[in-house]
């Protein structure tokens, strides 16, 4: 029998699950969500380095990792506020204490807390909105699902 465990080839590029969202490792800090930036596929790449970008020079000490092949933006000590995850026609912001955002994001979850925004390829990314729910957002009591 052959005992040898399979590494992965750290050069490979990560597979892409349903709707093209990257398989990226459990991590925390900046690397592995650059890495899931890098596989982002296609312009998804671009709106991911533009919200990775927007919410670091919004928040500088914020927190980041990657949990369940999406990244979260947190802030020590108060939880997670934010992760992104891509779909097969949009990239999805989701704000996870949301309910008391002005405006709230558009797009209602079955929990009533979580708000989130829907990026689509032809949209124009309303950097100042966004921002701005970021900041709302990282203000609150974030979740702390890990």
């Amino acid at each position: 029998m052959n005992s040898k465990k399979k590494t992965r080839d750290a050069t490979a590029k990560p597979k892409l699950l349903s709707g093209g969202n990257p398989q990226i490792p459990k991590g925390d800090g900046d690397a592995p969500v650059q890495a899931y930036i890098a596989a982002m596929p296609d312009w998804k790449r671009a709106v991911g380095r533009t919200l990775d970008e927007l919410i670091v020079r919004a928040l500088p000490e914020v927190r980041k990792a990657i949990r369940w092949n999406s990244p979260f933006y947190g802030i020590a000590g108060q939880g997670w506020f934010l992760n992104v995850h891509c779909f097969t026609k949009y990239v999805k912001v989701t704000f996870l204490n949301a309910a008391s955002l002005q405006p709230p994001p558009p797009v209602e979850s079955k929990q009533a807390d979580v708000r989130s925004v829907h990026i689509h390829e032809s949209d124009g990314l309303d950097e100042a909105l966004l921002e701005s729910w970021v900041l709302q957002a990282a203000e609150l009591p974030g979740d702390d699902l890990f």
